[in-house]
């Protein structure tokens, strides 16, 4: 009587063997490249399980990721198991790992001065016909971690909601912000109205531990600094 080789599959194996169980209960630093890999393919075929068959197509760029990531679709459909979709998804993940160290690689721009908050709401906002109010978020470097824009408005102003203003900040985890927003009228004098609500702003950032750095208001092709006047 013929003896057949049972191989088992992935459900077979022990909880903490499976690779989505082990990433859920360890997180994903606890995954080999062929578990995070498996985790792609989802299976593998009648002779490999999902990671055996990843091991395999590792072994074969010699365990470089780099080396992996130049695989073609078709290089990729030489293995047993791999079809075009699952191909894709290895592709597709590769791609996404070079687009994030491309990202990690551009150096966060310094907001240091009055002149780098307007050279960057400059393009936004010089030419609106409506005002329009924004804030960029700082880490403790005073680099960029993102903008937001609060609200939109009319020719002669908009409404701004503190609170609206800081989710954004608290949940970017923001050591500071700069307030900025438009005159379309080219006057770049700060209202009385900008002047309340640039002092409310303040003490309200006190409270929650972000600093408020800075209010510029963009004019066509000039700016007005709060901090620059001793406004803050």
């Amino acid at each position: 009587m013929q003896e057949y080789e049972t191989k088992l599959s992935i459900k077979s194996w022990a909880e903490a063997d499976r690779p989505r169980e082990k990433l859920l209960a360890h997180g994903r630093a606890a995954l080999s490249e062929a578990e995070l890999i498996a985790i792609l393919i989802g299976s593998g075929n009648n002779e490999e399980s999902a990671v055996e068959l990843s091991r395999r197509i590792l072994a074969s760029v010699n365990n470089n990721l780099s080396e992996l990531a130049k695989l073609e679709v078709s290089d990729l459909c030489k293995f047993k198991g791999i079809g075009e979709a699952k191909a894709i998804s290895i592709i597709a993940a590769m791609e996404l790992g070079r687009r994030r160290n491309k990202d990690s690689a551009i150096e966060r721009k310094d907001f240091r001065t009055s002149r780098n908050a307007f050279e960057y709401f400059h393009s936004k906002l010089s030419d609106l016909p409506h005002e329009e109010f924004w804030i960029v978020m700082l880490n403790r470097a005073n680099k960029l971690i993102s903008d937001k824009k609060i609200s939109e408005g009319g020719i002669s102003g908009t409404v701004v909601d503190a609170k609206m203003v800081f989710k954004p900040a608290l949940e970017q985890r923001a050591s500071s912000i700069i307030l900025c927003h438009n005159h379309p009228s080219g006057n770049r004098t700060p209202s009385m109205e900008d002047i309340t609500l640039t002092k409310k702003l303040k003490e309200a950032g006190k409270a929650l531990d972000i600093a408020v750095f800075d209010h510029i208001i963009i004019c066509n092709d000039t700016y007005y600094s709060f901090a620059d006047e001793g406004l803050l």
